[in-house]
């Protein structure tokens, strides 16, 4: 799969072709350029680390959002073992935008739940582009009912720029679905854990996201909003978005500041669409390895740190320090 290089990574491939070249030049007329060819290459490697390590929010949105980033089904085929997908909520239809299932993890049984995106416009038609509809929601809730009755884990992979809007997830409350599942989440009596794997927007995200320990990988982003939407509130144009995204402290980074993510999970250099398996092999690690310290956590003390964890979101305590005012969370 022939990679598609990002605005800001047309430096790097303006290295790579003209390294290309040199060994090429090299070869066809049998001339030395290994000194050439070397200081090329300690260009392109200086080049990448400077651009991969200095990131802007906006960058990174770009990255959550490439087509050729790994999405749910490529980290369950290469994370879970006997994965068999369940449909339906039961109650309306099934929504392809939210796929789950029973699967392994290690030696664990769980319950995954994921969003899905399409790679082309017929997949992305199928899936909705990754917008759950209420059904999708309610779907999610009987799969984790039925976790909960047999013991076992969930799992949530989270990808998805925001639950569907449209009249007929109105009419079929969108809001409401979303809304229960919080609730359900929060007195689930078996381990949760959830990575968000590209896009986390709004309730849409947060409708699955409820979790004893929530992860994000490297180049993912978590907002209440999407950036261009928080520009067009915020400066009537779209074009701000940039700087909406700075503002919005959205990026795994921040949000492990603000304590809003446990984890963040590696991705290999430029993002996971570089390399699905090493991205894969990070995550199940990192799902395995919270999952078993999950485990050996009584019941009644799982809920408590769960109601605990997310009380304490957006809690901030104003106060003096040396050199100024500090905001601390409490």
């Amino acid at each position: 799969m022939e990679l598609q290089p990002l605005d800001f990574e047309k430096p790097i491939l303006e290295l790579q072709k003209k390294l290309q070249d040199l060994r090429s030049h090299s070869d066809e007329h049998d001339v030395d350029l290994d000194s050439e060819v070397e200081a090329m290459e300690a260009k392109l490697t200086r080049t990448r680390r400077e651009i991969y390590d200095n990131l802007t929010a906006w960058q990174r949105v770009q990255i959550a959002r490439h087509t050729q980033r790994p999405f749910a089904l490529d980290y369950i085929e290469r994370c879970f073992s006997d994965f068999t997908e369940l449909h339906g909520d039961r109650l309306f239809a099934d929504d392809r935008a939210m796929p789950g299932g029973l699967a392994r993890l290690g030696s664990h049984r769980c319950v995954v739940i994921t969003h899905q995106k399409g790679r082309n416009t017929k997949e992305n038609v199928m899936r909705n582009f990754g917008c759950a509809h209420p059904e999708g929601y309610r779907k999610a809730l009987r799969l984790m009912r039925l976790a909960e009755k047999f013991g076992m884990a969930v799992i949530a992979l989270i990808d998805t720029p925001g639950a569907y809007p449209g009249i007929g997830s109105e009419e079929r409350h969108i809001a409401e679905a979303i809304a229960v599942n919080l609730r359900e989440m929060m007195h689930l009596r078996v381990p949760i854990v959830a990575a968000v794997i590209g896009e986390g927007g709004s309730g849409g995200a947060l409708g699955i996201g409820v979790a004893d320990h929530v992860m994000i990988m490297e180049n993912a982003y978590y907002s209440v909003i999407s950036p261009e939407a928080c520009s067009a509130i915020l400066w009537r144009d779209r074009r701000h978005a940039p700087e909406a995204a700075e503002a919005l402290k959205l990026t795994a980074q921040d949000l492990l500041k603000l304590d809003v993510v446990d984890e963040v999970v590696r991705e290999p250099e430029g993002g996971a669409h570089r390399d699905y398996d090493l991205a894969a092999a990070n995550l199940g690690a990192a799902l395995r390895r919270n999952l078993e310290k999950l485990l050996e956590l009584p019941t009644e003390q799982l809920l408590k740190r769960r109601y605990k964890k997310f009380r304490a979101l957006g809690n901030f305590a104003e106060g003096k320090s040396g050199t100024g005012t500090s905001r601390s969370s409490v």
